[in-house]
Protein backbone atom coordinates (compact mmCIF):
# COMPACT_ATOMS: atom_id res chain seq x y z
CA UNK A 1 0.00 0.00 0.00
CA UNK A 2 1.32 3.43 -0.86
CA UNK A 3 2.51 5.59 2.05
CA UNK A 4 -0.38 7.97 2.81
CA UNK A 5 2.01 10.48 4.46
CA UNK A 6 3.91 11.29 1.28
CA UNK A 7 2.97 14.36 -0.71
CA UNK A 8 -0.27 13.74 -2.59
CA UNK A 9 0.35 13.08 -6.24
CA UNK A 10 -1.28 14.71 -9.27
CA UNK A 11 -2.35 17.75 -7.24
CA UNK A 12 -1.06 21.28 -7.75
CA UNK A 13 1.39 22.70 -5.24
CA UNK A 14 -0.24 25.03 -2.73
CA UNK A 15 -0.15 28.70 -3.60
CA UNK A 16 2.50 30.90 -1.97
CA UNK A 17 -0.26 33.12 -0.67
CA UNK A 18 -3.70 32.35 0.62
CA UNK A 19 -5.24 31.60 3.99
CA UNK A 20 -5.20 27.83 3.34
CA UNK A 21 -1.64 27.61 1.99
CA UNK A 22 0.11 24.68 3.61
CA UNK A 23 -3.09 22.82 4.52
CA UNK A 24 -4.26 19.62 2.82
CA UNK A 25 -7.99 18.98 2.65
CA UNK A 26 -9.98 15.89 1.69
CA UNK A 27 -13.20 16.17 -0.32
CA UNK A 28 -15.85 13.44 -0.08
CA UNK A 29 -18.44 15.14 -2.32
CA UNK A 30 -19.68 13.38 -5.44
CA UNK A 31 -21.64 16.34 -6.82
CA UNK A 32 -20.04 19.78 -7.22
CA UNK A 33 -16.61 18.36 -6.35
CA UNK A 34 -14.98 20.46 -9.10
CA UNK A 35 -16.49 23.64 -7.68
CA UNK A 36 -15.42 22.82 -4.13
CA UNK A 37 -11.91 21.90 -5.29
CA UNK A 38 -11.56 25.23 -7.12
CA UNK A 39 -12.75 27.20 -4.08
CA UNK A 40 -10.19 25.51 -1.83
CA UNK A 41 -7.27 25.66 -4.26
CA UNK A 42 -7.98 29.34 -4.92
CA UNK A 43 -7.29 29.88 -1.22
CA UNK A 44 -4.00 27.98 -1.43
CA UNK A 45 -4.99 24.53 -0.19
CA UNK A 46 -3.86 21.18 -1.54
CA UNK A 47 -6.76 18.82 -2.18
CA UNK A 48 -7.34 15.07 -2.11
CA UNK A 49 -10.59 14.10 -3.83
CA UNK A 50 -12.42 10.89 -3.03
CA UNK A 51 -16.17 10.60 -3.71
CA UNK A 52 -17.64 8.76 -0.74
CA UNK A 53 -20.79 7.76 -2.60
CA UNK A 54 -22.58 7.83 -5.91
CA UNK A 55 -26.09 8.84 -6.80
CA UNK A 56 -28.13 6.22 -8.62
CA UNK A 57 -31.11 7.75 -10.47
CA UNK A 58 -34.27 5.68 -10.42
CA UNK A 59 -35.85 6.78 -13.69
CA UNK A 60 -36.33 3.12 -14.62
CA UNK A 61 -37.01 1.93 -11.09
CA UNK A 62 -40.29 0.14 -10.53
CA UNK A 63 -40.65 1.59 -7.00
CA UNK A 64 -40.65 5.17 -8.27
CA UNK A 65 -42.91 4.29 -11.18
CA UNK A 66 -45.35 2.50 -8.87
CA UNK A 67 -45.39 5.37 -6.35
CA UNK A 68 -45.97 7.93 -9.12
CA UNK A 69 -48.89 5.99 -10.61
CA UNK A 70 -50.40 5.53 -7.15
CA UNK A 71 -50.32 9.29 -6.52
CA UNK A 72 -51.78 10.08 -9.94
CA UNK A 73 -54.63 7.60 -9.33
CA UNK A 74 -55.21 8.78 -5.76
CA UNK A 75 -53.80 12.31 -5.28
CA UNK A 76 -52.28 13.20 -1.90
CA UNK A 77 -53.53 15.81 0.52
CA UNK A 78 -49.97 16.83 1.33
CA UNK A 79 -46.58 16.42 -0.39
CA UNK A 80 -43.09 16.95 1.01
CA UNK A 81 -40.13 17.88 -1.23
CA UNK A 82 -36.90 17.19 0.64
CA UNK A 83 -34.30 18.09 -2.04
CA UNK A 84 -34.26 20.19 -5.17
CA UNK A 85 -32.36 17.64 -7.25
CA UNK A 86 -34.68 14.86 -6.09
CA UNK A 87 -37.90 16.72 -6.83
CA UNK A 88 -36.64 17.76 -10.29
CA UNK A 89 -35.56 14.17 -10.96
CA UNK A 90 -39.02 12.97 -10.05
CA UNK A 91 -40.67 15.41 -12.46
CA UNK A 92 -38.25 14.44 -15.24
CA UNK A 93 -38.89 10.73 -14.69
CA UNK A 94 -42.65 11.32 -14.74
CA UNK A 95 -42.30 13.25 -18.02
CA UNK A 96 -40.39 10.30 -19.45
CA UNK A 97 -43.30 8.01 -18.57
CA UNK A 98 -45.85 10.49 -20.01
CA UNK A 99 -47.15 11.02 -16.49
CA UNK A 100 -45.72 14.49 -15.97
CA UNK A 101 -48.89 16.51 -16.49
CA UNK A 102 -50.98 14.07 -14.50
CA UNK A 103 -48.50 14.21 -11.61
CA UNK A 104 -48.41 18.01 -11.63
CA UNK A 105 -52.20 18.04 -11.57
CA UNK A 106 -52.27 15.64 -8.64
CA UNK A 107 -49.72 17.70 -6.69
CA UNK A 108 -51.43 20.95 -7.70
CA UNK A 109 -54.39 20.04 -5.53
CA UNK A 110 -52.16 19.20 -2.56
CA UNK A 111 -50.45 21.33 0.05
CA UNK A 112 -46.77 21.08 -0.92
CA UNK A 113 -44.07 21.60 1.73
CA UNK A 114 -40.38 22.29 1.04
CA UNK A 115 -37.45 21.33 3.28
CA UNK A 116 -35.57 24.45 2.19
CA UNK A 117 -34.97 26.98 -0.60
CA UNK A 118 -33.56 24.45 -3.10
CA UNK A 119 -36.62 22.24 -2.76
CA UNK A 120 -38.81 25.35 -2.97
CA UNK A 121 -37.10 26.36 -6.21
CA UNK A 122 -37.73 22.93 -7.70
CA UNK A 123 -41.40 23.09 -6.70
CA UNK A 124 -41.82 26.43 -8.43
CA UNK A 125 -39.88 25.25 -11.49
CA UNK A 126 -42.51 22.53 -11.84
CA UNK A 127 -45.23 25.18 -11.96
CA UNK A 128 -46.39 24.50 -8.39
CA UNK A 129 -46.44 26.64 -5.25
CA UNK A 130 -45.25 25.66 -1.80
CA UNK A 131 -47.45 26.16 1.25
CA UNK A 132 -44.51 25.99 3.68
CA UNK A 133 -40.69 26.14 3.51
CA UNK A 134 -38.48 25.23 6.47
CA UNK A 135 -36.25 28.12 7.52
CA UNK A 136 -33.75 25.71 9.10
CA UNK A 137 -33.68 23.48 5.99
CA UNK A 138 -34.27 20.46 8.22
CA UNK A 139 -36.73 17.59 8.01
CA UNK A 140 -37.37 18.04 11.73
CA UNK A 141 -38.92 21.47 11.16
CA UNK A 142 -41.13 20.12 8.38
CA UNK A 143 -42.23 17.24 10.60
CA UNK A 144 -43.03 19.57 13.50
CA UNK A 145 -45.10 21.78 11.19
CA UNK A 146 -47.08 18.80 9.93
CA UNK A 147 -47.70 17.36 13.38
CA UNK A 148 -48.70 20.76 14.75
CA UNK A 149 -51.37 21.19 12.07
CA UNK A 150 -52.53 17.58 12.42
CA UNK A 151 -52.25 14.82 9.82
CA UNK A 152 -54.75 12.25 11.06
CA UNK A 153 -56.50 10.77 8.01
CA UNK A 154 -54.26 12.63 5.53
CA UNK A 155 -52.56 11.03 2.54
CA UNK A 156 -48.97 12.35 2.34
CA UNK A 157 -46.38 11.91 -0.42
CA UNK A 158 -42.80 12.11 0.92
CA UNK A 159 -39.98 12.49 -1.59
CA UNK A 160 -36.97 10.69 -0.11
CA UNK A 161 -33.46 12.06 -0.48
CA UNK A 162 -31.21 9.11 -1.12
CA UNK A 163 -32.02 7.10 2.00
CA UNK A 164 -35.14 6.12 3.94
CA UNK A 165 -36.50 8.59 6.49
CA UNK A 166 -37.71 6.13 9.14
CA UNK A 167 -38.15 8.62 11.98
CA UNK A 168 -39.94 11.09 9.75
CA UNK A 169 -42.24 8.58 8.09
CA UNK A 170 -42.95 6.59 11.25
CA UNK A 171 -43.91 9.76 13.13
CA UNK A 172 -46.42 10.68 10.44
CA UNK A 173 -47.90 7.20 10.40
CA UNK A 174 -48.10 7.18 14.19
CA UNK A 175 -50.06 10.45 13.95
CA UNK A 176 -52.62 8.75 11.70
CA UNK A 177 -51.36 9.67 8.23
CA UNK A 178 -51.14 7.41 5.18
CA UNK A 179 -47.62 7.92 3.78
CA UNK A 180 -46.53 7.19 0.21
CA UNK A 181 -42.72 7.11 0.04
CA UNK A 182 -41.25 8.38 -3.24
CA UNK A 183 -37.69 7.01 -3.77
CA UNK A 184 -36.28 9.32 -6.46
CA UNK A 185 -32.64 8.24 -6.14
CA UNK A 186 -30.42 6.21 -3.86
CA UNK A 187 -27.00 6.72 -2.34
CA UNK A 188 -24.60 3.82 -2.89
CA UNK A 189 -20.87 3.34 -2.16
CA UNK A 190 -18.60 4.49 -5.01
CA UNK A 191 -18.01 1.99 -7.79
CA UNK A 192 -14.23 2.45 -7.33
CA UNK A 193 -13.31 2.29 -3.64
CA UNK A 194 -9.63 3.09 -4.28
CA UNK A 195 -9.84 6.89 -3.84
CA UNK A 196 -11.99 6.53 -0.71
CA UNK A 197 -9.49 4.06 0.77
CA UNK A 198 -6.64 6.49 0.06
CA UNK A 199 -8.55 9.28 1.80
CA UNK A 200 -9.25 7.00 4.76
CA UNK A 201 -5.58 6.00 5.00
CA UNK A 202 -4.45 9.63 4.77
CA UNK A 203 -6.93 10.67 7.46
CA UNK A 204 -5.83 7.95 9.85
CA UNK A 205 -2.17 8.81 9.22
CA UNK A 206 -2.72 12.53 9.88
CA UNK A 207 -1.70 13.42 6.32
CA UNK A 208 -4.91 15.46 5.96
CA UNK A 209 -5.77 18.53 8.01
CA UNK A 210 -9.50 18.57 7.28
CA UNK A 211 -12.14 16.51 5.49
CA UNK A 212 -15.27 18.11 4.05
CA UNK A 213 -18.73 16.53 3.96
CA UNK A 214 -21.70 17.87 2.00
CA UNK A 215 -24.20 15.16 2.98
CA UNK A 216 -24.87 12.81 5.88
CA UNK A 217 -24.71 9.74 3.57
CA UNK A 218 -21.12 10.73 2.65
CA UNK A 219 -20.17 10.78 6.31
CA UNK A 220 -21.89 7.43 6.87
CA UNK A 221 -20.14 5.96 3.82
CA UNK A 222 -16.69 6.88 5.16
CA UNK A 223 -17.55 5.48 8.59
CA UNK A 224 -18.90 2.28 7.02
CA UNK A 225 -15.76 1.85 4.92
CA UNK A 226 -13.59 2.32 7.99
CA UNK A 227 -15.61 -0.39 9.76
CA UNK A 228 -15.21 -2.76 6.80
CA UNK A 229 -11.44 -2.30 6.94
CA UNK A 230 -11.19 -2.49 10.72
CA UNK A 231 -10.02 1.12 11.03
CA UNK A 232 -12.92 2.72 12.89
CA UNK A 233 -10.86 3.37 16.02
CA UNK A 234 -8.04 5.01 14.03
CA UNK A 235 -10.46 7.16 12.04
CA UNK A 236 -12.33 8.41 15.11
CA UNK A 237 -9.05 9.10 16.92
CA UNK A 238 -7.82 11.20 13.98
CA UNK A 239 -11.10 13.11 13.63
CA UNK A 240 -11.24 13.82 17.35
CA UNK A 241 -7.69 15.11 17.57
CA UNK A 242 -5.81 16.02 14.39
CA UNK A 243 -8.20 16.14 11.41
CA UNK A 244 -11.02 18.69 11.31
CA UNK A 245 -14.41 17.41 10.10
CA UNK A 246 -16.12 20.23 8.18
CA UNK A 247 -19.81 19.77 7.34
CA UNK A 248 -22.21 21.82 5.25
CA UNK A 249 -24.78 21.86 8.05
CA UNK A 250 -26.09 20.18 11.21
CA UNK A 251 -27.93 17.43 9.32
CA UNK A 252 -24.66 16.41 7.68
CA UNK A 253 -22.80 16.46 10.99
CA UNK A 254 -25.36 14.24 12.77
CA UNK A 255 -23.50 10.91 12.17
CA UNK A 256 -20.39 12.44 13.78
CA UNK A 257 -22.34 13.99 16.64
CA UNK A 258 -23.51 10.51 17.64
CA UNK A 259 -19.87 9.40 17.86
CA UNK A 260 -18.61 12.45 19.80
CA UNK A 261 -16.57 13.69 16.85
CA UNK A 262 -16.28 17.50 16.89
CA UNK A 263 -17.37 19.24 13.69
CA UNK A 264 -17.67 22.76 12.35
CA UNK A 265 -20.41 23.97 10.01
CA UNK A 266 -21.72 27.33 8.82
CA UNK A 267 -24.95 29.01 9.84
CA UNK A 268 -25.92 29.24 6.17
CA UNK A 269 -25.91 25.73 4.76
CA UNK A 270 -24.20 26.43 1.43
CA UNK A 271 -20.98 25.29 -0.22
CA UNK A 272 -19.41 28.75 -0.23
CA UNK A 273 -20.31 29.32 3.42
CA UNK A 274 -18.74 25.97 4.34
CA UNK A 275 -15.50 27.01 2.63
CA UNK A 276 -15.55 30.32 4.52
CA UNK A 277 -16.01 28.46 7.81
CA UNK A 278 -13.11 26.14 6.94
CA UNK A 279 -10.95 29.10 5.91
CA UNK A 280 -11.52 30.68 9.31
CA UNK A 281 -11.14 27.49 11.35
CA UNK A 282 -7.94 25.92 9.99
CA UNK A 283 -5.55 28.87 10.52
CA UNK A 284 -6.68 28.97 14.16
CA UNK A 285 -5.10 25.53 14.54
CA UNK A 286 -1.70 26.79 13.39
CA UNK A 287 1.15 27.01 15.93
CA UNK A 288 3.17 30.28 15.84
CA UNK A 289 6.54 30.60 17.54
CA UNK A 290 9.26 33.30 17.66
CA UNK A 291 12.39 31.40 16.67
CA UNK A 292 15.89 32.82 16.06
CA UNK A 293 14.54 36.25 15.19
CA UNK A 294 11.97 34.83 12.79
CA UNK A 295 8.30 33.89 13.01
CA UNK A 296 7.75 30.18 12.49
CA UNK A 297 4.20 29.00 11.84
CA UNK A 298 3.38 25.32 11.69
CA UNK A 299 0.56 24.45 9.36
CA UNK A 300 -0.71 21.00 8.46
CA UNK A 301 1.77 19.81 5.89
CA UNK A 302 4.03 22.86 5.60
CA UNK A 303 5.61 25.67 7.57
CA UNK A 304 5.61 29.42 7.10
CA UNK A 305 8.81 31.31 7.88
CA UNK A 306 8.14 35.04 8.14
CA UNK A 307 4.98 34.53 6.11
CA UNK A 308 6.69 32.59 3.30
CA UNK A 309 5.42 29.09 2.59
CA UNK A 310 8.02 26.34 3.03
CA UNK A 311 6.75 22.91 1.94
CA UNK A 312 8.30 20.30 4.22
CA UNK A 313 8.55 16.52 3.60
CA UNK A 314 6.37 14.36 5.91
CA UNK A 315 9.38 13.13 7.90
CA UNK A 316 10.53 16.70 8.43
CA UNK A 317 7.07 17.79 9.56
CA UNK A 318 7.02 14.94 12.06
CA UNK A 319 10.30 16.20 13.55
CA UNK A 320 9.18 19.83 13.49
CA UNK A 321 5.92 19.06 15.30
CA UNK A 322 7.82 17.12 17.95
CA UNK A 323 10.25 20.00 18.51
CA UNK A 324 7.37 22.50 18.61
CA UNK A 325 5.69 20.54 21.41
CA UNK A 326 8.76 21.37 23.53
CA UNK A 327 9.82 24.83 22.25
CA UNK A 328 13.25 25.86 23.48
CA UNK A 329 13.89 22.53 25.20
CA UNK A 330 16.27 19.85 24.00
CA UNK A 331 14.44 16.89 22.45
CA UNK A 332 16.56 13.69 22.59
CA UNK A 333 17.32 11.87 19.36
CA UNK A 334 15.50 8.81 20.69
CA UNK A 335 12.25 10.80 21.03
CA UNK A 336 12.65 12.24 17.55
CA UNK A 337 13.29 8.76 16.18
CA UNK A 338 9.95 7.60 17.61
CA UNK A 339 8.22 10.40 15.69
CA UNK A 340 9.60 9.22 12.36
CA UNK A 341 7.27 6.73 10.64
CA UNK A 342 8.94 3.48 9.63
CA UNK A 343 12.43 4.48 10.77
CA UNK A 344 13.04 1.50 13.07
CA UNK A 345 16.11 1.89 15.33
CA UNK A 346 18.29 3.79 12.86
CA UNK A 347 19.27 7.06 14.57
CA UNK A 348 20.95 8.11 11.34
CA UNK A 349 17.41 8.56 9.97
CA UNK A 350 16.97 11.47 12.39
CA UNK A 351 20.10 13.21 11.09
CA UNK A 352 19.02 12.71 7.48
CA UNK A 353 15.48 13.97 8.08
CA UNK A 354 16.81 16.92 10.12
CA UNK A 355 19.15 17.96 7.32
CA UNK A 356 16.27 17.93 4.85
CA UNK A 357 14.06 19.82 7.31
CA UNK A 358 16.63 22.60 7.69
CA UNK A 359 17.02 22.80 3.94
CA UNK A 360 13.25 23.04 3.49
CA UNK A 361 12.91 25.80 6.09
CA UNK A 362 15.66 27.81 4.40
CA UNK A 363 16.95 29.16 7.73
CA UNK A 364 19.32 26.65 9.38
CA UNK A 365 19.57 28.61 12.66
CA UNK A 366 15.93 27.87 13.49
CA UNK A 367 17.01 24.48 14.88
CA UNK A 368 20.03 24.12 17.17
CA UNK A 369 22.05 20.92 17.45
CA UNK A 370 22.93 20.07 21.05
CA UNK A 371 25.96 17.75 20.84
CA UNK A 372 25.38 14.22 22.17
CA UNK A 373 21.87 15.16 23.36
CA UNK A 374 19.53 16.08 20.51
CA UNK A 375 17.97 19.16 18.92
CA UNK A 376 15.86 22.13 19.99
CA UNK A 377 14.03 25.04 18.41
CA UNK A 378 16.07 28.21 18.93
CA UNK A 379 13.23 29.95 20.74
CA UNK A 380 13.53 33.70 21.29
CA UNK A 381 13.48 34.69 24.96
Amino acid sequence: MADPTRRLQDEPEPAETGPLAGWTIGITAARRADELTALLQRRGASVLRAPALRIVPLADDTELHTATRALVADPPDLAVATTGIGFRGWMEAADGWDLGEDLRTALGGASVLARGPKAKGAIRAAGLRESFSAATESSTEVLSHLLDQGVDGSRIAVQLHGAPLPGFVESLRAAGAEVVEVPVYRWLPPADLGPLDRLLDATCAGALDAVTFTSAPAAISLLDRAAERGRTGELLHALRRDVLAVCVGPVTSAPFDELDVPTVWPERMRLGAMVQTLTAALPERARRLPVAGHTLELRGQAALVDGHLRPVPPAGMALLRTLARHPGWVVPRADLLKALPGSGDDEHAVETAMARLRQSLGVPRLITTVVKRGYRLTLDH
